[in-house]
């Protein structure tokens, strides 16, 4: 059972940047699939980006994109959110999820993803 978990979550200022972290307790099998969501209070949680099956693909969320940059470390245990130019629509708490073998048309969706972190508080304000 993989158990992920976020940090690098904080308070920062309109235009700042962010390095998210979502570590793995284990390396991850070339099907696995690690995406960022977010949520915030009183909205539905939100796909952010997702790296595909191992990285060989990237996929950003439309109000992230060219802002936000997913990767990860060689041995496979920690995924990277690098977040620049932040707005305070970014404010959320932000979720690490996992999926093995996941299917492409469910990669938006929350209830796909069988593993899941604890989530990080990321707050833009001045």
């Amino acid at each position: 059972q993989v158990q992920l978990v976020e940090s690098g979550g904080g308070l920062v200022q309109p235009g700042g940047s962010l390095r998210l972290s979502c570590e793995a307790s284990e390396r991850t099998p070339s099907d696995f699939t690690t995406t960022w969501f977010r949520q915030a209070p009183g909205k539905e949680r939100e796909f952010v980006a997702a790296m595909w099956r191992g990285g060989s693909n990237t996929y950003y969320g439309d109000s992230v994109k060219g802002r936000f940059s997913i990767s990860r470390d060689n041995n496979k245990k920690t995924l990277y959110l690098q977040m620049t130019n932040l707005k305070p629509e970014d404010t959320a708490v932000y979720y690490c999820a996992g999926s093995r073998r996941l299917i492409m048309s469910t990669m938006h969706s929350p209830s796909a993803y069988s593993y899941w972190g604890q989530g990080t508080q990321v707050t833009v304000a001045s």
